[in-house]
């Protein structure tokens, strides 16, 4: 299970700036968790799966990656860059029964996301205006998709991107 999003354990106080005003070192705050944790721990997981014949990769991206998030250029493109890993680690390992599929969030109250959401009434309105469903997901929403996609309920599932996010985007 990928489950990391955010700027890193010690962004670059740049890191929220326009990206066209820093460079790599700020856009390495991101990148370096979204993409480069996926990757790391997704190669770390694959020799045990090989030898056990199957698994589950489950890797949650940001509706940011299917949809770009304004002033978010950079994690933006790592969570989509970790969804294209995501579908063609399930095309390389589908044969030796490993699936592989993403879980794409939007807000959600994670203690980070509560502390700001919740001190500011006005933008969380202002933010749920958006949703179909007019709350922010909670940590279940997202571990009952993950919990689908790790039972063997999902064993014929793979490569797919499954939005958990209270309709503030729609898939076919």
């Amino acid at each position: 299970m990928n489950n990391a999003g955010s700027a890193g354990a010690t962004p670059s106080p740049d890191a929220r700036k326009p990206f066209w005003e820093v460079g790599p070192e700020a856009w390495n705050s991101f990148i370096g968790v979204n993409l480069y944790g996926v990757i790391n721990c997704t190669s770390a997981c694959i020799p045990g799966m090989l030898e056990r014949k199957g698994g589950r990769i489950i890797t949650v991206i940001s509706d940011a990656g299917r949809m770009g998030e304004a002033g978010l250029e950079v994690y933006s493109a790592a969570k989509s860059g970790a969804a294209g890993f995501t579908r063609a680690i399930a095309r390389t390992l589908g044969r030796h029964l490993i699936t592989a599929n993403c879980v794409s969030i939007a807000a959600t109250l994670t203690p980070e996301v509560e502390k700001r959401l919740m001190a500011d009434p006005v933008r969380l309105k202002r933010i749920m205006e958006k949703y179909v469903i007019r709350r922010p997901g909670r940590p279940e929403d997202i571990a009952n998709m993950v919990l689908y996609l790790a039972s063997n309920a999902s064993s014929w599932v793979t490569g797919q991107t499954y939005p958990v996010n209270g309709g503030y985007s729609f898939a076919l």
